[in-house]
Order: C-alpha cells, then structure tokens, then sequence
C-alpha cells in the first residue's frame, strides 16, 4: 500500500513527496503528499483486461480506512491492529 501512494505521487503528482508514519499500540497510519493540485478518488471497477491502475482498489481492500484530502495531494490510510488493544484502558469492576 505504502508502494501504491508514493508510485501515484511519483507518476501524478508534482514536485516534492513526503511519506510519513506512525505507529502507536492501536495502528499504523502512512501519509503521502506532494505538491499538485490533488486528484479525484477514484477505483476501478470495470476493464478488467486493462493493465495498470487497480492498486487503489488493493488499498481500498487492505486498508482499516483510507482517503484523500481535499484540494491537496494528500493520500492516507490507516491499518488497525487485530486481537487486543495494547494500551486498553483499565475499567474497574463494578461492586
């Protein structure tokens, strides 16, 4: 997914790219952004004998979430850690 946006960026987008990260104990978030105008979301969901242009679908598919901010060339999405929180917050019983 983190190959998809920083290709999109590279092939569409104009002058600088930025990827950032983060992790925390509930998921991992990725950013690209360049410095075009932004793009319109969009997925395919026909010509299937055409090559090339699927991998937002892939995210779409993977991702928790994802999106586009508008009016800039920001794409991101979010994967969410499975099984239990690390950091859950403590609820004592009630009495």
């Amino acid at each position: 997914m983190v190959s998809e946006l920083a290709s999109n960026a590279l092939s569409y987008g104009q002058g600088e790219i930025r990827l950032r990260a983060w992790l925390d104990d509930h998921r991992l978030l990725v950013e690209v952004t360049d410095q075009g105008g932004g793009f319109e979301r969009e997925l395919r969901r026909d010509d299937f004998e055409r090559v090339g242009g699927w991998g937002l679908g892939i995210v779409d598919e993977l991702a928790s979430r994802w999106g586009v901010h508008e009016g800039c060339s920001r794409v991101w999405f979010e994967l969410e850690r499975s099984g239990p929180r690390l950091a859950e917050p403590h609820v004592p019983d009630e009495e």
